[in-house]
């Protein structure tokens, strides 16, 4: 494709050749003609006898003698992996100048540390599914019950106890302070189009998840996706034979992360974060069966109208089609 600036695009370049060498005019003419130089028509007179193409030309050089060996390139790629230091530190290791480690980095895509596991140094790989349904995460989210009043969080430290020591529960811990309990959000997340499918529950036992995954099941049936594989951590409840055999029974392939690696689970571990700042901390809730009941309008929110980064900036719900409620 020629640059925004040329005076005759590829098809007109050829055009210009041929009036000359198939038709007989002279270059002068054609230059008039098209408004061009002589020294123009006459270059892309001489590409057209040479048979080569009319496209532009790379603007590489055949040759680059300062250029950085692909030993000290790879050396800066193994140091920012291993030491996770800045460009000024490696330059200092490779005696070379910090524009050209930045440089080095931004080609390899670890210029920032973001883009860089933290437990392993290496590379983020990111994956998705080509379709919904292909894999779904789930995962369980604690979070601490809210005493009537309001947490701490909002109300403050002072406020934040005087609320929980009224709440009215007979269970103590050993600091005598009531048990407020907490708040087991059960998600499951599609890794395509990131919709979401969420429920609140006072524990996380095989018996629960289990239930949770069959309605979920039945939520993304309703909408038009079928479920293939599931991929939860080595939490209890995923490891027991009831998840085994409803897994089975329902037809799904049930996978699991490495021990100790979250960050296979990473979509649903980043919904968690996004629910936690969208709704479970995003107000003051007088009462933890406030903070549940808002939870459908949130869920409602995020996946048909909040733009979702790896949607396109586009709703999570886009990457279904003709479900219902869509555009509701």
């Amino acid at each position: 494709m020629s640059h925004a600036n040329a005076a005759l695009t590829p098809r007109h370049r050829l055009k210009v050749a041929r009036l000359v060498v198939d038709q007989g005019w002279r270059i002068s003419e054609v230059a008039a003609r098209f408004q061009v130089s002589w020294p123009t028509v006459k270059r892309w007179v001489d590409r057209y006898l040479a048979g080569e193409s009319m496209q532009d030309r790379s603007s590489r050089p055949r040759r680059s003698p300062g250029k950085t060996s692909k030993t000290v390139t790879k050396r800066c790629v193994s140091l920012r992996m291993r030491l996770r230091e800045g460009a000024v530190q490696l330059a200092a290791r490779l005696n070379i100048a910090p524009s050209t480690v930045h440089r080095i980095l931004r080609s390899a895509r670890l210029n920032r540390l973001s883009h860089v596991d933290r437990e392993t140094g290496e590379p983020v790989r990111r994956y998705e599914h080509d379709h919904p349904g292909s894999m779904v995460h789930v995962d369980v989210k604690k979070l601490g019950n809210i005493p009537d009043g309001g947490g701490w969080r909002y109300v403050g430290r002072h406020q934040g106890e005087k609320n929980r020591a009224a709440t009215q529960d007979k269970s103590r811990n050993v600091y005598g302070n009531p048990k407020l309990g907490y708040a087991f959000v059960h998600t499951v997340i599609d890794d395509h189009s990131r919709v979401a499918y969420t429920e609140v529950h006072d524990d996380e036992t095989a018996f629960t998840a289990v239930a949770v995954l069959r309605r979920a099941v039945d939520w993304f049936a309703d909408r038009g996706v079928a479920i293939e594989r599931v991929l939860s951590d080595n939490g209890g409840a995923y490891r027991s034979h009831l998840w085994r055999d409803t897994c089975e029974a329902l037809s799904i392939t049930p996978k699991r992360t490495r021990p100790y690696r979250p960050q296979t689970n990473g979509k649903v571990e980043r919904f968690h974060r996004t629910m936690a700042d969208g709704w479970a901390y995003a107000r003051c809730y007088i009462s933890e069966q406030e903070r549940r009941d808002s939870l459908e309008a949130w869920l409602h929110q995020y996946n048909q109208h909040r733009p979702h980064t790896a949607c396109g900036n586009q709703p999570p719900f886009s990457r279904l089609i003709n479900v219902p409620d869509q555009y509701s």
